[in-house]
Order: structure tokens, then sequence, then C-alpha cells
């Protein structure tokens, strides 16, 4: 049973959320100590709710601070009438793209220039295209998408934010300047690479480079980290900085 948000009112079937994907969300890793990065996640949850015009219950994060698991899944939902929180255990698909990567392929998305109303840069309930994205890779025996933008620049996944190595240089694409959701999980592996020798980077990337780089990953909550074992069809060589990332980041790969 969902929990329920003291404060908010009972889903109906007029709620905005259920009937246009008007509402936000976040999934946050949860471990033996409790959320993982759960103030990380409020901030970006209040952005999107922001970006919708839509209040966030005060009483939230005290709510779901002492709930514990060894690897569970936290989904906290919060729509223009209700809000409400989730707790599962982390799928098992989940975590074996942990231990044993991914297939990725890339697909242009045609985007040159968002609008001023885009909510690209928000976590909201309007995931039907991008599960849709998902589907179509697996249908071309994929796992996961690299969305391109209509210059071949590599901008995220579906669900995950893109990470690589190039040399000693860890990178991640810009949000600012893509107007992409900012991930979470990525931005902490950032800002935590000096702690295994390497530097920190955002910038842009093409397809065509990509290939080159020394390791690739889509970044996200629950799978922490999941390398890209084959682009496009071509394999790639399992890199020896998986397991040492995952490590920093505190997920297990098995």
């Amino acid at each position: 049973m969902p929990l329920m948000i003291p404060g908010s009112g009972e889903l109906t079937h007029t709620d905005r959320g259920l009937l246009y994907g008007e509402g936000v969300f976040e999934t946050v890793h949860v471990r033996p100590a409790g959320p993982w990065l759960l103030d990380a996640h409020l901030a970006r949850l209040a952005r999107s709710a922001a970006a919708l015009g839509i209040d966030v219950p005060s009483g939230l994060a005290e709510l779901v601070s002492g709930i514990t698991h060894t690897d569970g899944a936290l989904r906290l939902v919060v729509t223009p009438s209700t809000s409400f929180a989730t707790v599962d255990a982390v799928p098992e698909t989940i975590r074996a793209e942990r231990r044993d990567g991914i297939r990725l392929i890339t697909h242009d998305v045609g985007l040159t220039r968002r609008p001023p109303w885009s909510l690209a840069g928000a976590k909201t309930l309007s995931y039907a295209e991008n599960l849709a994205a998902k589907r179509w890779a697996v249908a071309q025996g994929a796992d996961d998408l690299l969305w391109l933008d209509s210059h071949g620049q590599a901008l995220e996944g579906p669900t995950a934010s893109l990470v690589w190595l190039d040399g000693d240089t860890l990178c991640t694409v810009a949000p600012d300047r893509t107007g992409i959701l900012p991930g979470t999980t990525a931005a902490h592996l950032l800002a935590r690479s000096a702690e295994v020798g390497l530097r920190a980077e955002e910038r842009m990337i093409t397809a065509a480079e990509l290939p080159g780089v020394d390791a690739i990953w889509l970044a996200s909550s629950l799978r922490g980290l999941a390398e890209a074992r084959t682009l496009d069809g071509q394999e790639r060589a399992a890199s020896p900085w998986t397991p040492r990332l995952l490590d920093l980041l505190g997920f297990s790969p098995s």
C-alpha cells in the first residue's frame, strides 16, 4: 500500500496527475542506512514541482528518512491533489545491469532547441515516451537507448544519465547547455571522482566520438552504473573502473 504524505489529499479520478501526467516523482535507492542522496532527490523533486506549479508537502523528508532496505527502491510521487511514497526491492533486472552491463544503442531525437515551456529538465509523471523509447531499444536487440540531438551530440538515456571516462577524466553531459534532466547519481559520482584519482568535467560528446572513450555508463539511482558492453552493436571490453566506481557509490555489482 502507498504511504500517504500528511497534509495531502486523496487520489481521485479528477487528479491532473492521473488524467494528464501532470505530476512529478523521484526514485531513490534505499540502503540499510536509509534513502541514499535523499536531500539531493528532494531538491530535484522541488525544482520539478515548481516547473509545474505544484507544492511539495513539507513533511515528506521526515516521513521517508527512516525507511531502510538492503537494496530498495523508494518512489516519491507528488501530484496537484495528493502525494505518496512506495517502497519495493530493486528488480533483479536492474541488479543484473550493474553486474553484467548493457547493450546500448543511439538514436537521433531530432532536437535542436527546446521551447521555453519544455519540461525536459523536470522529472514528471509523463514518462510514456521514455518507456516507449526503452521498449523500442529492446525490440532492436539492445537493453537501453542513448538519445542524440540533431547534430549527433549525446544527451541522455530515457531513464538515465550518460557518464563516460576519457583518460583520467570522468565526464557527463552539461544539463544547463542541453536542457536535459540533471542526474543526481551522475553529479554525486563526479563530485567524488578525485577520491579515486580522476578529474571531473561536464562537456558534450558526439556519437562518433563515443567509441573512442575508455568506458561508457548509464547512471541512475537504482542501477548506480550500468556499463555499455556494446555500443550500436560493437562489443566493448569491460572496464576495470566499473567495480571501482560502483564501490565508490556504495553499490554492489552482484
